[in-house]
């Protein structure tokens, strides 16, 4: 139940995260004075700290989909498999995220 929860609420963020996608287009589009502020802005702490959950809030929610597809196709019902399918979604979200940073952001 309380992943369920979070995978709907990855998904409300997820909204947010397109926001910033069209402000980083937009800022793009206007020139470089604007995608500099973008840039400055992304760059902060708080800027990494939001990307970052957003990062986590992809990862954890395409996830939950895949787990919500196996589902679709009658598998892992039984109580070994769903718990699996739930400790999957939780430690792959977080290795994926950890993943996409440390190869993209970390250490580009």
């Amino acid at each position: 139940m309380v992943l369920s929860i979070v995978h709907r609420a990855t998904g409300v963020a997820l909204y947010a995260g397109m926001a910033l996608l069209a402000l980083w287009f937009a800022a793009a589009a206007l020139g470089a004075g604007p995608l500099g502020v973008v840039h400055f802005v992304f760059a902060s702490w708080l800027g990494q700290f939001v990307l970052f959950g957003l990062t986590w809030s992809l990862c954890h929610h395409m996830l939950g989909g895949i787990r919500h597809f196996v589902w679709d196709l009658g598998l892992g019902f039984d109580p070994v498999s769903r718990e699996w399918l739930v400790r999957a979604n939780l430690i792959g979200g977080i290795v994926l995220t950890l993943a996409i940073w440390a190869g993209f952001v970390w250490f580009k």
